[in-house]
C-alpha cells in the first residue's frame, strides 16, 4: 500500500438568516450564516470529507447524517475530529491541507491568516502546512448570484504516526 494518499472533499450551504457565519471554526463577523443541520461550517466539512476520502473511511453524512438529531446544531470541529481520528487508524498521518471557498461573499482576506491559524490549530498541524484560499464564480451559478458558499478541500496524508 501507497506512502502516500490524497482525499479531496466538497461542501455547500445556502445563506440564512438568524445564524452566525462559522468557517474555519471561526465566527466571522458577516451579516448572514450559513443554513445546515450542524453550525454549517462549510470550509471543516469540505476539509473532514476530505480526511475520510484520503483512507476511504466513507463521507460525512455516512458518519453523521442530517436526519440524526443528535447532529443538530454540533460543531464541525467534531466532525473534524472524527476524520483526523479515521487517519490515525488507518495508520497515517496529515501532511497538509488545502481550502479553496468559493462564493462572492465573505471577503476571505479579511479572515485568511486567523482562518489558517485556527484550521492548523485544528487539524494539528503547523499553519505552514495549511492554505486557505478564495475564489468567485464571476457571477455563475448559486454561489455566483450570492446564494450560498462552497468549500473544497484537498489533504496529503502519509502513512506513519501522527506527530503529538
Amino acid at each position: 500500500m501507497s506512502g502516500f494518499r490524497i482525499g479531496q472533499g466538497f461542501d455547500v450551504h445556502r445563506f440564512a438568516g438568524g445564524r452566525p457565519l462559522i468557517l474555519c471554526g471561526l465566527e466571522l463577523p458577516e451579516g448572514l450564516g450559513l443554513d445546515g443541520h450542524s453550525d454549517a461550517d462549510v470550509a471543516l466539512h469540505a476539509v473532514a470529507d476530505a480526511l475520510l476520502g484520503a483512507v476511504a473511511a466513507g463521507d460525512l453524512g455516512e458518519h453523521f447524517p442530517s436526519a440524526d438529531p443528535r447532529c443538530r446544531g454540533v460543531s464541525a470541529s467534531v466532525f473534524l475530529d472524527r476524520a483526523l481520528g479515521f487517519v490515525t487508524e488507518a495508520g497515517y498521518r496529515l501532511v497538509n491541507c488545502d481550502l479553496t471557498l468559493i462564493g462572492e461573499r465573505p471577503r476571505i482576506a479579511d479572515h485568511r491568516h486567523a482562518m489558517r491559524a485556527r484550521l492548523g490549530e485544528l487539524l494539528g498541524i503547523e499553519v505552514g502546512q495549511v492554505s486557505v484560499k478564495a475564489t468567485t464564480t464571476d457571477g455563475l451559478g448559486s454561489t455566483g448570484r450570492g446564494e450560498g458558499l462552497a468549500a473544497m478541500a484537498v489533504v496529503l496524508v502519509e502513512r506513519g504516526e501522527r506527530d503529538e
